[in-house]
């Protein structure tokens, strides 16, 4: 079966001694990075961090995907961010990402992520956690749900970009 023959992850059978919502946050972020190498892995350098009508860069996307999974992990494992997660959050949008640095950096999350969410398996999905400054009120269901949504989210914005920009 090649690559393009194989259904999503959801469909193919694995993981199935997790429980169903770690399963499916982790289906999600296996997804997210095939899509992601599918659509945005042949861009240079120049496409990655190009702008179309000032709208955010696939470049952006990606480091966001990245770096907002660790943040939401780090809050759904009850800790605050730290200052190297503060420093990381504002070069998200950084005009000099490389295509290596970009999709090293998206590798090595995805993988780790996925290290931190099979953790979490013995944790009460309705345990209270708090996100930001503003200690927002959640749940670590709520925050493996998000981490599933909110990278799925910024996939379909970095493919949609790059769609327009190799259009261009």
């Amino acid at each position: 079966m090649t690559d393009k023959a194989l259904p999503e992850p959801w469909l193919r059978g694995r993981l199935t001694e997790m429980p169903s919502v770690h399963r499916a946050v982790l289906h999600a972020l296996e997804l997210a990075g095939e899509d992601l190498q599918r659509w945005c892995g042949q861009l240079s350098d120049e496409q990655l961090n190009h702008r179309p009508a000032q709208t955010a860069s696939v470049a952006f996307h990606l480091r966001h995907i990245s770096r907002s999974l660790d943040r939401l992990l780090t809050y759904a494992e009850d800790r605050s961010l730290n200052t190297e997660q503060l420093r990381a959050l504002r070069s998200e949008g950084n005009p000099d990402a490389t295509h290596k640095e970009l999709f090293d950096e998206l590798s090595a999350a995805l993988a780790l992520s996925a290290v931190r969410i099979r953790n979490l398996i013995h944790s009460d999905l309705e345990a209270t956690r708090t996100v930001g400054r503003d200690k927002l009120p959640t749940t670590v269901g709520g925050l493996l749900v998000h981490v599933a949504d909110h990278t799925q989210r910024h996939v379909g914005q970095a493919i949609t970009t790059a769609k327009i920009v190799l259009a261009q």
